[in-house]
């Protein structure tokens, strides 16, 4: 076996364990004065070694995913941040789109947040209620 072979047998082997017992992780993120859905965006688990995403549809649901986008992740202990942002009108000075955040930037970071979950086979709805971004106040 070449050393190019291993390699690929053994990144197989740790693709097709990643998802066995994993939890499949769901549920809705929202926005805390009125329930409303956050319509786009991320909700990301993160540990010191392992990242899992999932994005967020327009009725403000996700599910997990890891190697795959809904295969979930595997059981443990995660600090969650969120982001979501919407396009506004108009482009900056070198032609990119502009976006404005959909919620408060302290949920962008894992230890800002103040969000943690233990993920176990029988834990598997997460709803998260998040604040709104507050644009800051023109001078």
């Amino acid at each position: 076996m070449t050393k190019n072979s291993f390699l690929f047998v053994s990144i197989l082997l740790f693709a097709a364990g990643c998802g066995s017992g994993n939890v499949g992780l769901s549920g809705k993120v929202y926005f805390s004065d009125d329930n409303s859905p956050v319509t786009n965006g991320t909700v990301c688990f993160e540990t010191d070694t392992y990242l899992a995403r999932a994005t967020i549809k327009p009725d403000g649901t996700y599910v997990t995913g890891s190697v795959q986008q809904t295969d979930g992740l595997p059981p443990g202990t995660y600090r969650v941040y969120i982001s979501g942002a919407n396009k506004v009108s108009g482009q900056d000075k070198d032609g990119n789109d502009i976006y404005e955040p959909l919620i408060d930037e302290k949920f962008a970071d894992g230890t800002s947040s103040g969000i943690t979950i233990e993920a176990t086979s029988t834990k598997k709805g997460f709803d998260i209620s998040v604040d709104r971004y507050v644009p800051p106040k023109k001078k």
